[in-house]
């Protein structure tokens, strides 16, 4: 059942899925919306540009069966007359066929939008397979392209019958109309049928577009192992992530022990946490945080500490507070300047005495800590930590 369930496209396809197919000329398309906003295009603009054009047209046919002496004896004027008239045509249909044009270029804006992809045209002779060609034949895809034409044939059909119908008379009509009055009405009727019809194509094409859409999402489907597999080829392997992070913890925490003989004084819980703080006296800035950690990694420091004779200092509060609130080379927060300055203050005058000047401090035993800084003070306003070492 597991395998079953793997096997079955249910996931969304990926950018990468996406933009492999659009690479192969692969991107979704709708052709009765194309074809619907160029046909309404050519019916609009023959509606407004129709009488003109007809009125256009007209004269250069009654100009081009006028001919005078020149042009009948001489080839050379007959030519440049018949490529004047040629010309006149043409500019009478330029705005229709701008027009026609511009929506054609624009159409694949609506869904998919342009594309060209030199993948299209490589050769895939697999296409000539004829047992995959009658697969494709009886295929859900030629189901539904032939009940579109059975839709598209029962639409068009009706459209056009009630469109002759309601305007048989008027048609009917024209032939008692004067000529010029006769065919500009006739322009108009032909307008107006072609864009009811047209019109009609275009519930087909709102039924298509969003068809097309949804056919184009379910076919670039991924099953679950698509995606592990694409996941694993562009972001690598989580196993392989996992342990490149635990080695580069490592190597982080190798560095910072290396730091815990530098520093001035570690600040213990005493058993839970450890800071290990360093002055550089004569330098601007406050002190800073050389290394921290907590459980193992705070036996270490301290181990550590002992073995290179740093001093170790027992104040839970400011040990919380500093393992909380600061990283690796951060320098102290500034509520914790005066604790950390008695602290300080105490080290310093330790190894005075051990080299025989002064007398013998006493341990500080009440330094401030600001309750909002202690994490296990109630007041604390707790936010997620990024230290290091296990989880208390």
């Amino acid at each position: 059942m597991a395998e079953d369930s793997d096997a079955e496209k249910t996931e969304p396809a990926s950018a990468k899925r996406l933009e492999q197919a659009r690479e192969e000329g692969d991107v979704p398309r709708s052709r009765e919306l194309a074809t619907f906003t160029v046909l309404m295009t050519a019916g609009v603009g023959l509606w407004f540009t129709g009488s003109g054009m007809v009125r256009q047209l007209s004269a250069t046919m009654v100009s081009g069966f006028s001919f005078d002496r020149d042009q009948v004896f001489y080839s050379d004027v007959l030519i440049l007359r018949a490529a004047s008239d040629i010309v006149q045509v043409m500019l009478a249909c330029l705005p229709l066929a701008l027009a026609i044009m511009v929506v054609a270029l624009a159409s694949p804006l609506l869904i998919g939008g342009w594309l060209f992809s030199a993948k299209a045209f490589t050769p895939n002779f697999g296409k000539l397979n004829p047992f995959k060609g009658l697969g494709n034949m009886v295929s859900t895809n030629a189901l539904v392209e032939l009940l579109k034409a059975i839709a598209k044939t029962i639409v068009v059909g009706t459209v056009a019958w009630l469109v002759v119908m309601s305007q048989k008379e008027a048609v009917m009509g024209l032939a008692l109309e004067p000529l010029r009055l006769g065919v500009a009405h006739m322009i108009d009727l032909l307008a107006s049928a072609f864009l009811f019809i047209v019109g009609g194509l275009g519930v087909v094409a709102a039924i298509d577009g969003p068809y097309q859409m949804w056919h184009y999402a379910n076919k670039l489907k991924m099953t679950r192992q698509e995606m592990i597999q694409e996941s694993k080829e562009s972001d690598g392997n989580p196993q392989i992530k996992a342990k490149i992070r635990q080695l580069q913890r490592q190597m982080a925490q190798r560095r910072m022990m290396a730091d815990v003989p530098t520093a001035d004084v570690v600040v213990t819980n005493p058993t839970h946490y450890a800071v290990a703080l360093k002055y550089a006296d004569g330098q601007r800035g406050a002190p800073r945080v050389v290394a921290k950690g907590r459980d193992e990694v705070a036996a270490r420091i301290r181990e550590l500490a002992k073995e290179h004779k740093v001093a170790l200092l027992e104040a839970p509060a400011l040990a919380r507070a500093l393992h909380k609130h600061t990283d690796i080379g951060d320098e102290i927060p500034e509520a914790l300047y005066s604790a950390v300055a008695e602290v300080l203050a105490y080290v310093f005058q330790l190894r005075a005495f051990n080299k025989g000047a002064g007398k013998h401090p006493d341990r500080p035993t009440s330094l401030h800590v600001p309750p909002e800084l202690d994490p296990h003070n109630p007041a604390s306003h707790l936010k997620p930590d990024n230290n290091t070492g296990a989880t208390p």
